[in-house]
Order: C-alpha cells, then structure tokens, then sequence
C-alpha cells in the first residue's frame, strides 16, 4: 500500500525544536473538523510550532480505496510519517484518530475527546438506519452489524470491509505515555468549543482552534518534548 504516497498539508517552520503530527477524526466526521484543524495548525505556526496533517489510507484525498484498508495500515502510515521527521514529534488526536495513534514512535500524545470503536461505529450504524428510513427501506443497526460480517458495509459514504468493522467494534484507545486527553466543556483539562463532528456539513470554530494550540503548547512544556 503506497503510504508514502498520500497527502500531507504542513505549516510552519521546518527547523522548529518539534512537529505536532496530527490524527484527524476517522471517516465522515474528519471532513467537518478539517476546516478548524487548518486553523488550529496556523495558530501553532504563529507560535513557530511545525504540524503536519497527513491523509490517512483511504481517507480524504487517498486513492486507496477505502474497503482495502485496515486499522494496521494506519497504523503503519501514521508510524511512517513519524519516523520522517527529524524533530521529536508529538501526536495529536481527535475522537476516532486515538484508536489507531500510539504505536507510532512519538514522544508525546495530546488527545480531544477520545471514543471507542464501537462507540464511533454505533453513530455511523444510527446515521444509516435513519437514511435507510426516508429511503424506505427497513433495517435496523444489529441486521447491518450481521450483514458486515460477510461483506463490504457502506457507512457515511465509506465502503467499510468486514476486517474494518471487525477491529473497530473491538477498538479501545489505548493509554501511550506522556498522555493528555482533553474533553470540550468549560472546566479544567477541556477546551471550549462545538462538537463539530456532530454538525450536518462541514463548520470552524476559530476560537476552539485557538484555544487547542495553546493547550498543545503548554503540554508539550510540560511533558518536556520542547
């Protein structure tokens, strides 16, 4: 699978003391968090920091198809672009992007509002069933769990193969170390801002982007990678 092939937007300075590689939310919801990713990465390159956001196989830009694909490729690709870099490298994840962020050789993790597989697959199983209504087709989320088993299942637009659902029904982040996972609210150890995941089309929340650059600065001090 041609993983040094994919994509990889990057802003700021290419002798920065560390690079921030980021892990975008899997399938559907990374397109509406992508805008306010870019912000987040700008408001890091004010502060002189490197970040890089690569396409995972089969994902956005990918011409991989995304039924060939299987958690242990991102893995392998995520892995890959880690070790590229020549500066200590901290991962940011969202939601989806921690089930697949820490056998990467990096330093440091960051992680917003991290979920399991089978919690991120039960949204996806809901969104069908409901299309599948106004479509007026009957099914229901446990006949589409079956039905995965033995063939391709079409999800928010992906084309998942039965492998896929298989490890992400099985899915748990797992726990690398110097970790810091943050959740939206207004208290400590949260960022203020919308879940935008959730939102119908594509949105930005500058003042969330804001708010996790300077959240990933003042990690990355603390846990000693700068």
């Amino acid at each position: 699978m041609p993983h040094a092939n994919e994509l990889c937007f990057q802003t700021g300075p290419d002798d920065a003391a560390w690079s921030v590689v980021i892990v975008p939310p899997l399938f559907d919801e990374a397109n509406r968090m992508r805008r306010t990713l870019v912000l987040m990465m700008r408001a890091l390159a004010s502060r002189g920091i490197r970040s890089l956001l690569p396409d995972l196989p089969g994902q956005n830009d990918s011409l991989v198809a995304t039924h060939a694909v299987t958690t242990g490729d991102w893995r392998t690709a995520l892995a890959q672009c880690v070790e590229a870099q020549k500066q200590p490298v901290m991962i940011a994840s969202f939601r989806g992007g921690a089930l697949i962020d820490d056998d990467t050789g990096a330093a440091a993790w960051w992680r917003l509002a991290p979920v399991t597989g089978a919690s991120l697959l039960r949204t996806m199983l809901r969104v069908r069933v409901a299309s599948d209504r106004e479509a007026g087709i009957s099914t229901s989320i446990d006949a589409l769990f079956d039905q995965s088993k033995d063939a391709p299942l079409m999800l928010g637009g992906n084309c998942l193969s039965p492998v896929m659902v298989a490890a992400l029904h099985g899915a748990v982040p797992a726990a690398p170390a110097p970790l810091r996972s943050v959740a939206l609210g207004d208290g400590p150890n949260m960022i203020a801002g919308a879940p935008l995941w959730l939102r119908a089309e594509p949105g930005e929340d500058s003042g969330m982007a804001i708010a996790m650059a300077h959240d990933i600065a003042e990690w990355a001090g603390q846990c000693g990678i700068c």
